[in-house]
């Protein structure tokens, strides 16, 4: 879990962030309104870079919590704990981001057991409360704080999804790839390759992500493509940083990496 700070300084300053539509403006008058957002889009296509840029752009502190199997409700409330012989309350990243009126971010939020959900009930209507039965608290969430969550609805199975009623919570920005000619100036970005190096990159990451659902359970990532642009820009044999960065991290299986590695040539010849 992070509780780190960004500058607070304006869009200035904000983390690169290339808008793909009008997801700025969206958040921006869901914040305004003090309304709850959900994310949804694939693994590594800039839904976390996306609310650091938001949470500059806005003022606002960001706590990010990348949620798990083990990610309890007392997790994000927080806990008694034993300091110096006393038994003290420590306030989670959830209760500390209502405090301060910042934004908490909860990351692949279907990955956190159910308790989860139901904390998060309160808080994303009209009431915009968070009791804390530990202490005997009720916080209202001053008008700066807002939650956003973000899941990836493609890889998912029955024991993890959200439920409809707590979907019908937020407000929803689907994200999805970056169009090439948005994913290339990204990538050149990031990594420091150059744009026409980059092209042949992210061809190729969209011919993989064709095979997705196919030979392949996810597309790769327009971060595992900066990956592997790094690599090249480092000296790296295209191939072998290609290998590395966007067909390893894919697959296990022998059979299918070879068949990719075929594309690979394809591609680059």
């Amino acid at each position: 879990m992070d509780g780190s700070h960004p500058n607070l300084k304006g869009a200035a300053d904000a983390p690169f962030y290339l808008p793909q539509g009008d997801e700025i403006a969206l958040v921006t008058a869901a914040h305004e309104n003090r309304l709850p957002v959900l994310l949804k889009g694939p693994t590594g296509c800039g839904k976390t870079r996306f609310v650091a840029h938001m949470a500059a752009r806005l003022g606002r502190p960001l706590y990010t919590v990348a949620c798990h199997d083990d990610l309890s409700a007392a997790d994000l409330i927080g806990r008694y704990l034993l300091k110096g012989g006393e038994t003290v309350w420590a306030d989670g990243p959830l209760t500390r981001a209502v405090r301060e009126g910042a934004i908490c971010y909860l990351d692949e939020v279907v990955e956190a057991r159910k308790d989860v959900t139901v904390v998060l009930h309160p808080l994303t209507d009209d009431r915009r409360i968070l009791p804390i039965e530990r202490t005997g608290e009720e916080l209202a969430a001053p008008e700066g704080f807002m939650l956003v969550a973000s899941y990836n609805p493609g890889y998912q199975n029955i024991l993890k999804t959200l439920k409809p009623s707590t979907r019908q919570r937020f407000v929803s920005v689907e994200f999805d790839f970056p169009r090439p000619e948005r994913e290339i100036p990204v990538v050149a970005r990031e990594s420091g390759l150059s744009e026409e190096r980059v092209k042949p990159l992210v061809r190729l990451a969209n011919r993989l992500r064709d095979l997705k659902g196919q030979d392949l359970e996810e597309g790769v990532s327009t971060r595992l493509v900066v990956y592997a642009a790094i690599l090249i820009r480092q000296g790296m044999p295209v191939e072998r940083a290609i290998l590395a960065a966007m067909i390893e991290p894919l697959t296990d299986d022998r059979d299918t990496k070879r068949g990719l590695l075929d594309l690979v040539t394809a591609v680059f010849g």
